[in-house]
């Protein structure tokens, strides 16, 4: 369903230039959602001795540094970083809007990037336990409301249960809904 049109599905959707503002105690980062061949989304597992999301699911991306040009420089550093995807191999289109994580006082802008051809990726092994991808109608299938008791709070918000026993939620979840919104593949 989405194969060679997800660039015209995002025109206008997507912010060229985000420069978000970080509040007091909140830190920027960024991160890339990369498609592959226009219909599938790479995603990460993070290695379980990480202190912060352990064994999550997320997109590769970090916080800002000093030295990243603008904040999609950051998403293709860290990229870069976690998988071995060179920047020069990701046709970024643009920003989704940023989400705040409260818990870890994180704004994270995250930028659609297009990736041609079959990458190699060659994942981090202190920080990346697996490389995932998954088919965009996939995960739009997958999608679901939940409300789940999580470190003495309650998670509400998107899930992804994928067929292969890995679950999408949280800040992720929030950034992929985004995403499919703005695809408009739902009816």
């Amino acid at each position: 369903m989405y194969r060679s049109d997800v660039r015209t599905r995002l025109e206008g959707g997507l912010d060229p230039r985000p420069s978000p503002t970080a509040g007091p105690g909140t830190r920027l980062a960024a991160v890339l959602l990369p498609l592959v061949d226009d219909d599938r989304l790479v995603l990460t597992r993070r290695t379980e001795h990480l202190s912060r999301h352990p064994g999550e699911i997320s997109f590769p991306g970090g916080l800002a540094h000093d030295e990243d040009a603008d904040l999609a420089a950051t998403a293709l550093r860290e990229t870069q970083e976690e998988l071995g995807l060179p920047p020069e191999e990701v046709e970024v289109l643009g920003a989704l809007a940023p989400v705040h994580t409260f818990v870890s006082a994180i704004l994270i802008v995250p930028f659609v990037g297009l990736v041609a051809g079959h990458p190699v990726f060659a994942p981090s092994q202190a920080e990346i336990a697996e490389v995932l991808a998954y088919p965009l109608d996939e995960l739009e299938t997958a999608e679901t409301t939940v409300e789940w008791p999580r470190d003495g709070k309650v998670y509400r918000g998107f899930a992804y249960p994928m067929r292969d026993g890995n679950t999408i939620w949280g800040a992720t979840a929030g950034i992929l809904h985004q995403l499919l919104e703005r695809l408009g593949g739902r009816p």
